[in-house]
């Protein structure tokens, strides 16, 4: 009897990618904490840029992200060849958590709470600051067990 079962290769991706996104984002985040304290609605406005970058990076993956776009178009060519490559589901992942703070922070500086704001941005902070200082990816180290938790599909 045929086995139709396939092997699916994981997506991956050059690892320098994403920490270049993180250094990126880092900066991002920095604005937004140095902004939010002459204006927290310039915060928000600057948040909520970044959490539209996140969302972009969540449903695409690294390859879509702006800022993957710009490692892959600029970056990357002037880099030796590929050392390294990581798979995209943990990234993707990462980028949904990224998102959730930025949502939070952004929600905290237009509405006035601007310590809950700063808090939400610090901790996005944290985490890519981690990510493109020394290559650990909090949301990629969490993907595994939330994948743990997922339903696998049923059978039609």
């Amino acid at each position: 009897m045929p086995n139709n079962t396939t092997t699916t290769q994981p997506d991956l991706v050059d690892v320098r990618g994403p920490r270049f996104a993180a250094w990126v984002t880092t900066a991002v985040l920095v604005l937004a904490l140095v902004v939010s304290a002459v204006n927290p609605l310039v915060a928000a406005v600057i948040l909520a840029v970044q959490a539209v970058i996140f969302a972009i990076g969540a449903v695409g993956g690294p390859r879509k992200h702006p800022y993957g776009r710009i490692f892959a178009t600029v970056v990357a060519r002037r880099l030796g060849p590929v050392q390294d490559r990581e798979p995209t589901a943990p990234l993707k992942f990462a980028q949904v958590v990224g998102l959730i703070f930025a949502v939070l922070g952004t929600v905290g500086f237009a509405t006035g709470a601007v310590l809950f704001g700063v808090i939400a941005t610090a901790a996005a902070l944290a985490a890519a600051f981690l990510n493109a200082a020394f290559g650990i990816c909090l949301g990629c180290q969490l993907y595994p067990l939330v994948a743990r938790f997922r339903r696998p599909a049923r059978p039609t």
